[in-house]
């Protein structure tokens, strides 16, 4: 008895644990996997690309838009981004809205790095063809961090300069900084007109009594640049040795092949006299060179010497100027930081030049 008493106490236990166990549903081992901003993204942009294949341009233009929208909450690629922007810039030039054709195509030109070359080309196209039924502002800011609004609208993340587009008519543009006075300027925009707009927003106190008085537009100017000092005389003596190394090179170079090609012309000429003067024969020439005192001889002998002169000048100053030359490139490369001078970071660049006349190289470089 004590037995069965056991036995059933098992079995009570048993269905208590049964009964208040849920069962299993296939659905719950496998959990469908929950779709992505990635491919929600991807399809909006297959479906955009259908319909442009069908010339649904409207359905297309949702689609783009769609897919445009969804790009900062997915994990796109800046190329699959850039892509989007300007597919949809030319659905939207299809579709005659050009401003927003330009802004979508301008944005993908930004991230042009990431496109191939054949789609730069197309929306570079597309936005030479919307730019010419627009304004295009230029317009810059100081402070860079001032917000800008346009129609009381914010254009985005603040930068120091924007190129905005505006259809014809007049705009309504104004920037706003943290401790700064606010600026407000109203835009004429006519079409195939490139204006300038510049925000120069005052601190809170130097704007103090001025009320909302508009910025007066003003062609934005360059910063000054801070000139560099002129170096002092024991750093700048390298480069004027440098400068009058590359001039003398190329003086010696230069005369020393005129020479060359002098000396070439008249061992060319005292042949030819020689050979009419002794009627081609070589035995007679070298006795010619012996009897001064002919005037055909004589002349001979003057055409040898200048030819041998122009020949050894030639020489040795070609072998100097490739010497000075050496020794100049050869400067570039070393550092005089032993002379307690600043080590030499300055590099050249020599590429060889040839003509029909000389022969040569041509040293690029800063010092």
């Amino acid at each position: 008895m004590r037995f069965v008493g056991q036995s059933l106490w098992a079995c009570l236990v048993l269905g208590v644990a049964i009964g208040t166990t849920h069962p299993v549903r296939a659905e719950d081992r496998n959990p469908a996997p929950a779709r992505s901003g990635d491919s929600i993204a991807k399809d909006h942009l297959r479906r955009a690309r259908q319909a442009r294949s069908s010339g649904k341009w409207s359905e297309a233009h949702a689609a783009y838009t769609a897919a445009f929208e969804a790009i900062d909450a997915t994990s796109v690629t800046e190329r699959e981004a850039a892509e989007i922007a300007g597919e949809l810039g030319l659905c939207e030039l299809k579709l005659r809205k050009f401003r927003d054709a330009a802004e979508h195509l301008a944005w993908s030109l930004e991230r042009r790095k990431a496109l191939s070359p054949e789609q730069q080309r197309g929306f570079a196209d597309g936005l030479a063809k919307a730019v010419p039924f627009l304004a295009t502002l230029y317009l810059s800011v100081d402070p860079p961090d001032a917000e800008v609004f346009v129609g009381g609208k914010s254009i985005g993340r603040p930068r120091r300069t924007y190129t905005l587009f505006f259809e014809p008519g007049k705009h309504m543009v104004r920037a706003q900084a943290p401790d700064r006075g606010e600026g407000t300027q109203t835009l004429d925009a006519q079409a195939g007109t490139e204006p300038i707009m510049t925000f120069q927003l005052l601190r809170s106190a130097e704007s103090s009594g001025k009320g909302d008085t508009p910025v007066v537009p003003k062609r934005s100017s360059a910063p000054p640049v801070a000139r560099p000092q002129a170096p002092g005389q024991p750093a700048s003596w390298p480069a004027t040795l440098r400068i009058a190394g590359i001039a003398a090179t190329t003086a010696t170079l230069s005369v020393g092949s005129l020479l060359m090609i002098r000396a070439t012309n008249l061992d060319g000429d005292l042949s030819e006299r020689r050979d009419g003067l002794n009627g081609g024969a070589t035995p007679s020439g070298s006795r010619c060179f012996q009897a001064a005192d002919r005037p055909a001889c004589a002349d001979l002998l003057r055409l040898r010497d200048e030819r041998n002169l122009s020949a050894g000048v030639g020489t040795a100053l070609l072998i100097t100027g490739g010497v000075i030359g050496a020794a100049t490139a050869a400067s570039f490369f070393t550092d005089f930081s032993f002379l307690g001078l600043t080590p030499a970071r300055d590099r050249i660049h020599a590429s060889p030049v040839a003509t029909g006349r000389e022969i040569g190289v041509m040293l690029e470089g800063s010092w």
